[in-house]
């Protein structure tokens, strides 16, 4: 056979583009782009996360408290018990 893997088919029509890893910069712009990026990212979806958590731990912390409130034996209920 002869081939190895990277020839084993001939496309043609697609033209990849590369940058050496050696020519890049990686952290290129990472504070004076990415930091307002974020933080306008976080106010934008914060509408959206922030009520259902909200409204969760207001349920959870009330469900919490009831389920105490039924669990608590009531002083004067098992006086006569023998």
């Amino acid at each position: 056979m002869g081939k190895e893997f990277g020839t084993l088919a001939k496309i043609r029509g697609i033209v990849y583009f590369r940058l050496s890893p050696y020519e890049q910069k990686a952290f290129a712009g990472a504070i004076s782009h990415g930091v307002p990026n974020t933080i306008r990212r976080i106010r934008e979806s914060a509408l959206r996360v922030v009520p259902p958590f909200i409204v969760s731990y207001l349920l959870y912390s009330w469900a919490n408290q009831e389920h105490e409130r039924l669990v608590r034996k009531k002083p004067g209920e098992f006086d006569n018990d023998v």
